[in-house]
């Protein structure tokens, strides 16, 4: 029996007391806004330097464009044309003694050699470049550049601004100012900026060219480590606060817009606390202090009644999540007891269905994630293991390629096996990487007005082994993929040689707005079960354990996903085992198109260049000997740089590139052996074989793509004297 709780308040009549003690709230807000006008001014202050920044980083940048300029007006002097370097000395050394700050003028030839420094007289000996990596690296791109601020040999600093020359022999000549720093140190001093602050000029190197304090000192030195990370962490500009090389904090901002890669850092000092301002924070906080103890004694006293219930309610929840009997206390507050009675009267059914629904919940959500989880690994396994088994396919098929070339009679029967097996294992590669392109959503047709009569003749009549009855009408249109829907038929008719016995028969024919294509075998025929089924991934009809028909399951399925994504449907029809299997194809009919023009056969051609580049030292080296079989000059490389090297070298008319090099992709290549004017036919031999992968080495630059491994014919095509682009 329980007592009475007396007089109820309301919940609300409580919370109208509490919501009477304002004063914390509006502490808060004033704390809220005094934090907020601080993190305001600081953002302007960034803004600010920021801005600094970038102003000296268009004035530095325009200091440098001056000093290439004037290198440039000097180097179009006829005395350097004329290959005259004794008078151009003459004149570079006039230059100097007109520029204050710039120390020398160097000549170099295209092999980084000194031909003569102005502060020494010409014909002297030679000396060293103190920046010879900057040298390395004009002399590479053939464009000016702004080298690294360092100490020379006679201890004075100075910065290398480089540009590349030729003569009217074509000769090759780098021509290097080298100048002082406190040219840019003037920039510095020029700008408007706060008398505090610390302004540093960093060269694209990580060395500090000009600073506004202390330059003596820091010339030639890397930043401070704050200062340095902060560059790290932010990327092209930011600002953020930093500790310099003396230990004081500072707030710095920084920008790398600079054309020359070079660093422009603004740092102030962080704003110390005086001692009023220190006074009145504190007098703030002890009146705050004292307004909260206050709130919070009288909450206190208004609170406890409220605390006490809803302890007694979170006893009686946590009770029944745990399932127990749940015994709520009495209390005076009105909405509190109505929830007393409501967790007691839930209780004994969240207790019944709790524990169930749990387990269910959580079995459901392992089995779910196992699933995802074996799903998204089984796809990627596929595509990957699609793609690496075309690398040691390429040089297998080369081989049987070059031995057939060499018309080996004692190995034919051999070569037969060997190739009758590849042709199964590349199958089997393709339908790998089909199915994954399915599971992924990647797979796209090229979709076109096409003769399916022809393609569906072609497909039939070019097949080895057992004889196919065709009935085809002449023309029967529709809108597809030509080689999609060949590998529809091929998959068909390879699935009927292995279930079926005798003659495979192929019916085209045209049954309303539709096209009607039937394969039909008279084999072993297929179950109600089997039907169901056959169009599944993997799935296979029950086998012996030799396995003799093969296969991985994924031909079927993948006719299915081609059809379907041609707007048609196909499905399968047996009467029972023993009874053969029909398989039909129905595609929407098109209008009659005319006849496209015949292609012209590709001219064969001998006696090319050719570089081969391969990382995969098998399929380069079978390559070459297929090519040199048809009369070709094969040079081979396994790196882009060997290949850059060789192009230099010898200029080969036709460059066969894999994709997957070890130190450059082959796009990387390709755009470099178009900038050395070598390879006029750039052609992608890779394992990467989708529509995408096709696009990207037409946006390379290539001529034509071929997928590994590659065919005789597809070999002739890529040296033939042709200039047809990408298929």
């Amino acid at each position: 029996m329980r007592s009475s709780p007396g007089l109820a308040l309301s919940l609300r009549r409580l919370l109208v007391l509490l919501s009477g003690i304002s004063l914390l709230p509006l502490a808060l807000l004033g704390l809220w806004s005094v934090h907020t006008a601080s993190q305001y001014q600081q953002r302007e202050q960034d803004r600010a330097m920021l801005d600094v920044a970038r102003a000296l980083s268009s004035a530095v940048d325009a200091e440098l464009d001056g000093s290439i300029a004037t290198l440039a007006s000097l180097a179009r002097s006829p005395a350097i044309g004329a290959g005259d370097l004794r008078s151009f000395y003459d004149i570079a050394r006039d230059q100097v003694k007109a520029q204050p700050e710039w120390l020398a003028i160097i000549l170099a030839d295209a092999k980084g050699n000194i031909l003569f420094r102005t502060t020494d007289p010409y014909g002297a000996a030679a000396g060293h470049i103190t920046d010879p990596e900057s040298l390395r690296q004009l002399l590479a791109v053939q464009r000016p550049l702004v080298g690294q601020v360092t100490r020379g040999q006679r201890g004075r600093v100075a910065f290398p601004v480089r540009v590349p020359i030729r003569d009217e022999a074509g000769r090759l000549y780098a021509l290097t100012a080298v100048i002082k720093p406190d040219r840019i140190l003037g920039v510095v001093k020029r700008q408007q900026a706060p008398a505090d602050s610390i302004i540093s000029i960093i060269d694209a190197f990580g060395s500090i060219v000009a600073r506004s304090k202390e330059q003596d000192k820091r010339v030639a030195t890397a930043p401070g480590p704050g200062l340095a990370k902060l560059m790290r962490d932010k990327g092209v500009e930011g600002t953020g606060d930093t500790v310099n090389l003396d230990g004081a904090s500072m707030s710095s901002a920084f920008t790398r817009i600079s054309r020359h890669g070079w660093t422009v850092a603004v740092s102030v000092p962080k704003p110390a606390i005086g001692p009023v301002s220190l006074k009145g924070i504190t007098l703030y906080g002890w009146g705050l202090a004292a307004s909260l103890l206050a709130c919070i004694g009288i909450a206190s006293l208004l609170s406890t009644r409220i605390a006490r219930s809803f302890a007694n309610l979170e006893r009686g929840a946590a009770a029944l999540g745990a399932g127990k009997q749940v015994e709520v206390a009495p209390s005076r507050i009105r909405e509190v007891a109505l929830m007393g009675r409501a967790l007691e009267a839930a209780a004994a059914q969240h207790a019944r269905h709790e524990q169930e629904r749990s387990r269910l919940l959580a079995s459901l959500e392992e089995a779910l994630s196992a699933s995802r989880g074996a799903s998204l690994v089984k796809d990627e396994f596929l595509a990957v293991l699609g793609h690496e088994l075309r690398n040691p396919l390429s040089p297998i098929v080369a081989s049987l390629d070059l031995m057939d070339l060499r018309a080996d009679g004692a190995s034919l029967r051999e070569r037969t096996i060997m190739r009758r097996q590849v042709n199964h294992l590349k199958r089997l590669v393709d339908d790998l990487l089909d199915v994954s392109r399915i599971t992924s959503g990647k797979m796209q047709l090229d979709l076109r007005p096409l003769n399916l009569a022809d393609v569906v003749y072609h497909t039939a009549t070019s097949r080895p082994g057992r004889p196919v009855e065709l009935t085809v009408p002449d023309t029967l249109w529709v809108q597809g993929d030509e080689s999609r829907l060949a590998q529809v038929l091929n998959n068909l008719l390879s699935n009927a040689e292995r279930f079926g016995e005798g003659a495979t028969r192929v019916v085209l024919r045209a049954d309303g707005h539709t096209a009607r294509l039937e394969v039909s075998d008279d084999g072993i025929g297929m179950g109600p079960e089997l039907l169901a089924r056959v169009f599944e991934p993997f799935y296979q009809a029950p086998q012996q354990v030799a396995r003799i028909t093969g296969g991985l399951g994924l031909g079927l399925a993948i006719v299915r996903k081609i059809v379907e994504l041609h707007g048609g449907r196909v499905w399968a029809h047996s009467d029972g085992p023993g009874t053969g299997s029909r398989f039909v194809v129905e595609l929407p009919l098109i209008d009659a198109q005319a006849p496209l023009p015949a292609a012209e056969p590709v001219q064969a051609t001998s006696g090319r260049q050719v570089l081969v580049v391969d990382d995969n030292v098998d399929a380069a080296a079978t390559t070459a000997q297929i090519l040199e079989q048809f009369g070709h000059t094969v040079q081979v490389a396994h790196t882009a740089a060997a290949a850059l090297a060789l192009c230099a070298r010898h200029r080969p008319e036709v460059a066969i590139l894999d994709i997957g090099l070890p130190d450059m992709d082959g796009y990387a290549l390709a755009a470099a052996i178009r900038r050395l004017g070598g390879a006029p036919r750039l052609v992608a031999l890779t394992g990467y074989g989708q529509k995408a992968d096709v696009e990207r080495a037409a946006g390379a630059g290539f001529d034509l793509h071929l997928t590994k491994p590659a065919s005789l014919e597809d070999l002739e095509r890529a040296v033939a004297d042709s200039t047809a682009v990408m298929p």
